[in-house]
């Protein structure tokens, strides 16, 4: 192939992977809470082991794996989860957090804070 068809191509690619990282879904808002160093170790409900320093989450029915950016409404925090375990099991609550995602959110201190979640692509 040419240069000027190799480069042409890779010119047109280029607006749909920007598109496709920038794709987000709208979930919903609501009480987040999180959880931290007591539950270290322990296996979540994809199997793997719980490490509250990993931006990770559970959410009662989201596709394990699944990229989730949660902002914190009173600060405008956010940050990028990644659904490793389900929950929360409390009415009330929309996402647990792990404490190194609830630190970056500004809500270790208080436990809970509202939030809004969108799905990214």
């Amino acid at each position: 192939m040419h240069r000027h068809g190799f480069f042409m191509m890779a010119c047109l690619a280029l607006p749909v992977l920007a598109q496709a990282d920038d794709s987000r879904v709208e979930i919903g808002t609501g009480v987040a809470s999180y959880y931290g160093a007591e539950l270290s170790g322990r296996r979540t409900a994809s199997g793997e082991r719980f490490d509250p320093s990993a931006m990770t989450a559970a959410h009662r029915t989201l596709a394990f794996g699944s990229r989730v950016a949660v902002t914190n409404l009173a600060n405008g925090q956010e940050v990028i989860v990644r659904i490793n375990d389900r929950g929360p099991w409390g009415k009330s609550r929309i996402v647990d957090v792990s404490y190194a995602a609830a630190k970056q959110l500004g809500m270790h201190l208080t436990g809970t804070a509202k939030v809004k979640l969108e799905l990214l692509n």
